[in-house]
């Protein structure tokens, strides 16, 4: 049975960090693309960050560059990490990771919803002013 299971939502003050992790489990997720979108209330699903199998390949939304920080450990598991600093309330939303399978491109990384294969729950983060 294939699961994405999110964790580390909160509710934080603005300036605040949170981490967020995903574990991944019922397929070998060590060989997919992993990423993390997020959906605030009426509003589309966007991209936040997305890591290559191998975690030596990373991109980032717009807003995102220099305060979150994407990373994967496959050692057993593959778990993702979503470490977010510097949160401001426009941060706010529920965070949802995402497994791709498909080889990773550098020219074309996977940044688009339906690039993906499998999605968790979602984890709830707010920060408040």
């Amino acid at each position: 049975q294939v699961q994405l299971v999110e964790s580390g939502g909160g509710l934080m003050q603005a300036g605040g960090s949170l981490r967020l992790s995903c574990a991944a489990s019922g397929r070998t997720f060590s060989s997919y693309a992993m990423g993390w979108f997020r959906q605030a209330p009426g509003k589309e699903r966007e991209f936040v960050a997305a890591i290559s199998w191998s975690g030596r390949n990373k991109v980032y939304g717009d807003s995102m560059w220099g305060r979150f920080t994407i990373s994967r450990d496959n050692a057993e598991n593959t778990t993702v990490y979503l470490q977010m600093n510097s949160l401001q309330p426009e941060d706010t939303a529920i965070y949802y990771c995402a497994a791709d399978r498909s080889p990773w491109s550098p020219a074309r990384p996977p940044t688009l919803p339906p690039e993906y294969d499998y999605w968790g729950q979602g984890t709830q983060v707010t920060v408040s002013s």
